[in-house]
């Protein structure tokens, strides 16, 4: 029982529900439009990659979108409140990130046409390594859409008393319905949508709680009497939780997971009609990035402020710290009926475009990577029905693991932790593909496991052994001007307890930053798969198709070709490799069909390159008309 007197906290009243409700009619709405606008290209490729003509616009809010879930709405803002703005340097990871999987993985996937991602890893290894990696994003997948559900249900349970399941079964529901009847196209345009009420719904915020709190240079002031500014830490202790090294090196091989080689993402790049709009789109999303990330981390300041004598999760108003950012609402907006619906809509938006751009990516690789495979003559009359069916199963699936997320803690440590987990390892694993040509399909499933083994060691020592407040440095909240409760209950003298035994590794090993367990189980991949590669004889580069592999040491060996030949471990980078128009170049055995056309140098030139199949002279970019290209920076 709390000592303190909670104060009167408005419901929910009818202009909110409106509100609310009103962000569910319009996103099944699109999903009804597209079902019809499409019904006569019902094909499972237009279902589940828009047909690949998409453009960047559309694309590029979509992504930020489904990234930008319920996580961030109400995750950040409550870090930012605990521990200080030190999530902005965030901005850093988000810019390498999108550099990065601008740059080095999309190139590959784009130019191979394929539609699931694990279909590469077929190409470079074989059929075993792909069917792993396709379970192990299943998982992932599913275990952090679990999280993102269950978060905003919190929210809407925290400020209106809805029903908490009631509320996860109906997001389940509104994603499945219009992932279901309108496919890729419906995702990504109710996502755009979706972003437009996230935005909306921040601004109100900081707008109302910039005003009720003396404005921006209070608000400054009050963060940096509160050490909420402090932002630049560069101790470089691994075990701290955030500091300049573990945002900035950590959350970009976390975001690498996620953004580089994870299907959703990569789905939505090669749904648009050239190479050019998909990385177009990628630089595009990393403004919409950065908005969200800087109107999340002022929120929490703005919260602060306004909560700095009277913290409501200390003095027990609330049980736990992802409900600070909806009970901070309906504080500020007592007297405004319908802008609480509008938060609750933001939080909502993250979560609808996440778990339908989940579904939606689920259905592909299942599709891709095991129906295909076990049925190779389905019609493409059942193939979109099978596809649908795919999108309803996997939505009843993420929707029961939020039974399972509200065991895991913080929404935002739980969601890159199982991200962490799981994608660090398979950004491991495509890198050994992409990168090193001398990696072998035994090394590859070799580091996997290793790299999978060493992430989930240390994420669950983590979870049943927490680091200790020392390295967390949370920030001090005060309850000074609190009204105290007339509690005359006689106050019980417990017995001191012995502190429970820990193992040694609990504060070394265990209380590494939870932003670290991508790096660790991305590097144990690499570094296993290398060594086993090598140990059981590693593939030769002329065996190894050019359009598998980016020759990133063009970037540091552009001054001789002589070392830069020698960088390519023997892959055929200028051998007369272009081939004959096709939808996909490559064979079964992963070997990529060659044509007689004359060889041409690494930088290729217009003139060459206008001849290649898959090229746009108009665009200037590879397009998804015929893809195939020799992969070059």
């Amino acid at each position: 029982m709390s000592k303190f007197i909670a104060p009167t906290i408005k419901n929910f009243v009818a202009w909110d529900y409106v509100v609310f409700a009103a962000l569910f009619l319009i996103s099944s709405g699109i999903g009804i439009f597209f079902a019809i606008k499409e019904r006569k290209n019902a094909t499972s490729k237009q279902f589940l990659v828009g047909g690949k003509q998409m453009t960047c616009g559309p694309v590029a809010l979509s992504l930020t979108a489904s990234f930008m879930s319920a996580v961030t709405v109400l995750g950040t803002p409550a870090e930012v409140y605990r521990y200080g703005a030190s999530f902005i340097l965030f901005f850093i990871a988000y810019t390498l990130v999108i550099i990065f999987t601008s740059e080095l993985f999309l190139p590959v996937f784009y130019r191979s046409g394929i539609t699931s991602t694990y279909e590469y890893l077929e190409l470079r290894f074989n059929k075993a390594v792909r069917f792993a990696a396709t379970l192990i994003y299943i998982l992932q997948t599913i275990l952090y859409t679990g999280v993102v559900v269950y978060a905003p249900a919190l929210a809407l349970n925290q400020v209106t008393g809805f029903n908490l399941w009631a509320s996860v079964f109906a997001t389940g529901i509104v994603c499945t319905f219009y992932c279901t009847l309108g496919g890729l196209k419906a995702v990504v345009w109710t996502d755009a949508f979706q972003l437009v009420v996230m935005v909306a719904g921040f601004l109100t915020v900081l707008i109302q709680g910039t005003v009720q709190n003396g404005g921006p240079s209070n608000i400054w002031e009050n963060a940096m009497n509160g050490s909420r500014l402090d932002v630049f830490d560069f101790d470089v202790d691994p075990l701290r939780r955030h500091t300049f090294w573990t945002i900035a090196i950590g959350g970009t091989f976390t975001w690498l997971g996620i953004y580089g080689v994870n299907q959703s993402t990569i789905q939505r790049c090669i749904s648009c009609k050239s190479e050019k709009q998909a990385k177009l789109a990628l630089y595009l999303n990393l403004l919409g990035l950065w908005v969200i990330l800087v109107c999340a981390v002022f929120s929490g300041l703005v919260m602060y402020a306004h909560f700095k004598n009277c913290d409501p999760w200390t003095a027990g108003f609330i049980s736990a710290p992802d409900q600070l950012m909806p009970y901070f609402v309906m504080d500020i907006f007592s007297t405004m009926p319908g802008l609480p619906g509008l938060f609750v809509a933001c939080a909502f938006s993250g979560t609808l475009s996440t778990v339908a751009a989940s579904i939606n990516a689920l259905a592909t690789v299942t599709f891709e990577d095991f129906v295909k495979d076990c049925l190779p003559n389905l019609s493409e009359k059942n193939s979109t029905w099978v596809s649908k069916g795919l999108c309803v199963v996997f939505g009843v699936l993420c929707t029961s693991m939020a039974v399972a997320a509200s065991l895991l803690g913080g929404v935002v440590q739980a969601s890159l932790s199982i991200h962490g987990m799981c994608g660090g390892p398979m950004l491991g694993l495509f890198t050994l593909g992409i990168v090193f040509p001398c990696a072998n399909w035994k090394g590859a499933v070799g580091g996997l496991l290793t790299g999978i083994t060493i992430a989930f060691w240390v994420a669950i020592g983590a979870f049943v052994y927490p680091a200790q407040p020392s390295k967390a440095h949370p920030l001090y909240l005060s309850t000074a001007n609190c009204t105290l409760a007339n509690n005359t209950e006689m106050i019980s003298t417990l017995a001191p307890t012995l502190p429970p035994t820990r193992p040694q590794l609990a504060d070394s090993w265990y209380s590494l930053s939870y932003l670290y367990y991508s790096a660790v189980g991305c590097l144990g991949c690499i570094i296993a798969g290398l060594l086993i590669s090598f140990l059981t004889g590693p593939d030769k580069g002329e065996d190894v198709q050019p359009l598998l592999i980016r020759p990133v040491c063009n970037l540091f060996c552009f001054w001789s070709k002589k070392y830069k030949t020698l960088c390519w471990c023997g892959v055929q980078h200028d051998s007369p490799a272009i081939p004959e128009s096709s939808e996909n170049n490559l064979g079964e055995d992963g070997t990529k069909k060659t044509g007689t056309d004359e060889p041409f140098q690494n930088g290729i030139n217009k003139e060459t390159q206008s001849r290649l199949p898959g090229y746009n002279h108009y665009e200037k970019s590879y397009t998804n008309m015929s893809i195939d290209a020799e992969s070059y920076f």
